[in-house]
């Protein structure tokens, strides 16, 4: 199999299973136990956390230091931001290209606090002007609101959001901004305090780390209600036993995808325009969603005008190419696109889209073979 679905998960770098498999072994991993056993295991966490923080810009070390808590991926990551972060009457503001994690967790707090979306232009880049006209019209009508919500980069499209723009306006607002920043580490530069942001989201398993482990960055004074009860573990914010293992395993990932990111961002930009560039000049018809925007070095949506993208998706999977018809998290259904929906892409492009998305252990041999057989697929099935 041609694995090219790397926006939904990756394989885990090898080093990291080193980690991992070394940390596990170490014995009984239980922070918060106070005998050796435990004092080891919270040295440990401690120092892993210090690691992830310090390589993306932030210092856990310092008194009223930023925070990192430690969750069980990104879903619960984009949940807790959501729920936890600003006063429960206040306004949410979500783009309207976010990851479902957001977005479902958005609406299943409409009833209880208003919930305004932020519009895209035709690229899929978030208007910043209409962020402006929400942000004042709620003013206006004496309405705070609680926190703004954006993502770094979509994971459909690729395409990059100026997200220190939005953290301007957002902090001459006195709003608190939210940044999932799940896509971008590892292929774009990251620095949540040059960014000027006060929360975001991280899961390893985006760039070679482990499943089942995520974070919440919040920047120094943020306050996060808890969403789960029932432990005194991380000052009671994410109540739970933290899997040090996969901390570790999350912090080796996290430093090799910032030390090797330039060389694996322009690896992977080569492969990605390589397989855009070869098959758009063999079928004009197919269109790149985001072209004209700034996107990730590592994804690319397509859209097979005249096919379907379930049974181009399946004809692929059979030949032995592994993409992916949107979101991770929403795949199975196949449900339509709601980034190129969002974007007012036509209902032939958005019926059609297929997204491709390469590691930085992806090779040219591989995309000249997926190449071949995309395009003797996409004859086989288009009408």
């Amino acid at each position: 199999m041609i694995y090219l679905d790397n926006n939904a998960t990756t394989a885990m770098d090898p080093r990291v299973a080193h980690v991992l498999n070394e940390t596990l072994l170490r014995g009984p991993l239980n922070p918060s136990s106070q005998h050796q056993f435990g004092q080891r295991a919270r040295f440990r966490l401690e120092e892993s956390l210090d690691r992830i923080a310090r390589v993306l810009g932030s210092d856990l070390t310092r008194v009223g230091a930023d925070r990192l808590i430690v969750t069980s991926g990104g879903t619960e990551a984009n949940n807790a931001a959501i729920t936890g972060l600003g006063e429960p009457d206040t306004t949410l503001v979500v783009s309207s290209i976010e990851h479902p994690s957001v977005l479902a967790a958005a609406q299943a707090k409409s009833e209880a606090r208003p919930v305004r979306l932020i519009p895209v232009d035709a690229n899929g880049v978030v208007r910043l002007d209409r962020l402006q006209e929400i942000i004042k019209a709620e003013q206006q009508a004496s309405r705070r609101i609680g926190l703004v919500s954006v993502m770094s980069a979509n994971n459909e499209t690729g395409v990059i959001q100026p997200i220190q723009d939005i953290a301007r306006v957002c902090r001459a607002a006195q709003v608190l901004l939210h940044v999932d920043v799940t896509q971008s580490i590892g292929k774009v530069p990251v620095d949540f305090t040059a960014w000027g942001i006060d929360a975001a989201t991280i899961t390893p398993h985006k760039y070679h780390g482990p499943t089942g482990v995520g974070f919440v960055w919040l920047r120094s004074g943020i306050e996060l209600k808890p969403s789960l009860l029932g432990g005194e573990q991380q000052l009671g914010t994410r109540p739970g036993t933290e899997p040090v293992g996969l901390v570790a395993a999350a912090a080796e990932a996290t430093a090799l995808a910032i030390e090797e990111f330039p060389a694996a961002s322009a690896h992977m930009a080569s492969l990605r325009d390589r397989l855009e560039a070869t098959l758009s000049d063999r079928f004009p018809e197919i269109v790149v969603q985001g072209k004209q925007a700034d996107r990730l070095p590592s994804t690319c949506c397509l859209s097979f005008v005249g096919a379907d993208r379930q049974n181009l998706l399946l004809a692929l999977d059979m030949a032995g190419v592994a993409c992916s018809s949107g979101s991770a998290c929403s795949s199975g259904s196949s449900p339509p696109s709601h980034v190129l929906m969002a974007m007012g892409a036509s209902k032939a492009e958005v019926d059609s889209a297929l997204r491709f998305s390469v590691s930085r252990f992806s090779t040219e041999q591989e995309i000249d073979q997926a190449i071949e057989i995309i395009a003797k697929k996409y004859q086989t099935v288009r009408h």
